[in-house]
């Protein structure tokens, strides 16, 4: 227990508030080097979750961001076509066989090395961030798979290369589709769900630290009841936080100091016109009312 406490204090310096439960994994993944698979709705703070390990550790953060169609050149490696072309045309007139050409463009001297790559072969293990893995194809799931499984990567012109050192990695998924079974049992698994209020409250403290208490526990509150009604984008952690600082902009100290000016302010919240339309100002009053 000792060491989980320790764990969290960790993170809090790094400016993350982690609950025991989520501070207990995070301590396992990092004993037991296994990838960790984050799920949960978009804006729970997943990503915040591998920031805040990768400064907590003193590790560069690497981030492979997901999404439908990536492929190899884009995650793993590519050749600098440019340079090789360039390279081709000086060594023309210097008469070198086909051979040594081949093998001089062809090195690593040419080669741009993407997320995947740049993971393995760090000196000191990074915090490698797969964000929302569910976007990318079932055929790229496959691919990560082999690779996190043998953290190495070929390439046909140069070999296998092997990790320098095994990343810690951490796979963030909205669950827009079903991951396979294979990834799944690959991998740690936590579910990141809406923070408490007294977590949301310790979470506006730490980022935004000259808010008054009593604008905190509305604010917490009115995110609380607002999440409950039937949105169809609920407002995550990072719009909470753009809210309480645009509030403090407009000079609100409390949530029924001004309705008209209030109700300017949920753009920071309501991202689509169906949700801007069900929030009227006469819910909006509501809701701040039974903020108090």
């Amino acid at each position: 227990m000792t060491d989980i406490v320790a764990f969290q204090q960790r993170l809090e310096k790094a400016g993350y508030i982690a609950e025991p439960s989520l501070a207990a994994t995070l301590l396992l993944f990092t004993e037991l080097k296994r990838p960790l698979l984050l799920e949960g709705d978009a804006g729970v703070g997943k990503t915040e979750v591998a920031k805040a390990l990768a400064q907590s550790f003193g590790a560069p953060l690497i981030r492979l961001q997901c999404y439908e169609g990536l492929d190899a050149n884009a995650a793993v490696y590519e050749w600098n076509y440019q340079r090789q072309l360039l390279a081709i045309k000086i060594d023309e007139g210097e008469g070198r066989s086909s051979a040594d050409k081949e093998r001089h463009i062809f090195s690593e001297s040419f080669l741009l090395k993407r997320p995947l790559l740049e993971a393995i072969t760090q000196p000191q293990p990074p915090v490698l961030l797969i964000d929302e893995i569910d976007r990318a194809d079932e055929e790229f799931e496959a691919y990560l798979l082999e690779v996190l499984s043998d953290f190495q990567i070929s390439i046909p012109e140069l070999g296998t290369i092997k990790a320098s050192s095994i990343p810690y990695v951490v796979l963030t998924s909205n669950a827009t589709r079903e991951l396979s079974d294979a990834l799944r049992r690959r991998c740690l698994y936590y579910y990141v769900d809406y923070p408490s209020l007294d977590k949301e409250r310790r979470i506006i403290h730490t980022h935004l630290p000259q808010v008054g208490e009593r604008l905190a526990g509305q604010v917490v509150a009115f995110m609380h009841a607002l999440r409950g009604m039937d949105l169809r984008k609920k407002p995550g952690v990072s719009e909470t936080l753009d809210w309480v600082a645009a509030l403090l902009r407009v000079n609100v100290k409390k949530l029924d100091d001004d309705p008209a000016l209030l109700m300017q302010t949920l753009v920071c919240l309501l991202k689509t016109r169906e949700d801007r339309d069900a929030i009227t100002p006469d819910v909006m009053q509501r809701l701040a009312a039974n903020a108090q």
